[in-house]
């Protein structure tokens, strides 16, 4: 296909002006493409121009660098806002995990206190666990998870690693309710350790105080000594760590002392109790008790020769007659 030419093209014209026109043009770029060669010359032009155009340049992409720093941070905030979102939460996560591991450690603990204590008194016991509590100004209560159905009656004493916690008064058939000796309504025979002076424990309003309101005036109490179960009534095996005196004063009837005591047992701590069984009794009279005596090493040794045999007189015959001298 023929291309058609354009008059009114003042460089490709078909006049001699214009072919000269064409020749002075390439003449002038092949000088300017040796001397730039040579020199540099262009370099410098170029250079120089760039000052000025450079501005422009940063001028005109502002707008998209501006727009591509703003989708950079709106895109960085983002991802620091999830990082520190799933830290955060790894960060509870661990606590939880530690905080369980702690009350874990802490179970584990008790337990083994508890079972150290069932082997050391070789008690027949049961371990039960306490799943509700009932305490206020009128009862102190507890609520174990074994009842009828697991040989739970009425009446049983129940103990942890430190001490008497209570004993059953209501059994269910899966669970049991404990009355705490600090009950209002609960009493328990105890005895002093250091000087055997046997009196009464009961409850308290307090909930986590015990009272002996009848000490004689002339007992020996101190701050500090241990109350035992006594044995008294047959309920409370004797021997048990009941509490300690933490003050005595003046009844109001002001004829005996009023003692105040703190529970030894975990009371508010317990999560599992020991609830005692009746301890079987032995069959059969008692052992016979041990000959006292010196060691054999220090008995004297056997006479090697037998002992002569003592004369006996000749009885009389029948008839005859004896002669006293």
């Amino acid at each position: 296909m023929a291309l058609t030419r354009e008059d009114n093209s003042p460089l490709f014209a078909g006049s001699v002006a214009g072919t000269l026109r064409l020749i002075f043009y390439l003449a002038l770029a092949m000088v300017l493409m040796v001397l730039d060669h040579r020199n540099g010359w262009i370099w410098h032009i170029r250079y120089s121009m760039s000052v000025i155009v450079e501005p422009v340049y940063k001028l005109a992409g502002l707008p998209a660098a501006g727009m591509r720093t703003l989708s950079v941070a709106f895109a960085d905030r983002k991802l620091l806002t999830e990082q520190n979102q799933r830290l955060r939460e790894d960060l509870l996560l661990a606590n939880a995990k530690l905080n369980r591991m702690a009350a874990v450690a802490e179970q584990n603990q008790r337990l083994k206190e508890l079972l150290d204590t069932q082997h050391s008194l070789e008690l027949n016991v049961q371990l039960a666990r306490v799943i509700g509590v009932d305490v206020g100004n009128s009862q102190q209560r507890l609520v174990v998870n074994l009842g009828a159905r697991d040989g739970i009656k009425q009446g049983q004493v129940v103990i942890d690693s430190h001490g008497v916690i209570g004993q059953i008064v209501q059994v269910l058939p899966t669970t049991a309710i404990v009355m705490l000796v600090t009950d209002p309504n609960h009493a328990i025979p105890v005895m002093i350790e250091r000087t055997g002076l046997r009196t009464v424990a009961y409850g308290s309003r307090e909930g986590d105080q015990l009272s002996l309101p009848n000490v004689p005036l002339a007992a020996d109490v101190r701050q500090g000594d241990k109350l035992l179960s006594s044995g008294l009534g047959g309920r409370f095996p004797p021997g048990f760590p009941v509490g300690e005196i933490l003050s005595i004063g003046q009844s109001q009837s002001g004829l005996f002392l009023e003692a105040r005591a703190r529970p030894t047992a975990d009371i508010d701590r317990s999560d599992d109790v020991l609830i005692l069984h009746d301890q079987a009794e032995p069959d059969g009279p008692p052992a016979p008790a041990t000959p006292m005596g010196p060691p054999a090493s220090l008995a004297p040794p056997p006479d090697p020769t037998p002992a002569a045999p003592a004369s006996v007189a000749p009885r009389p015959a029948a008839g005859a007659s004896v002669v006293r001298p």
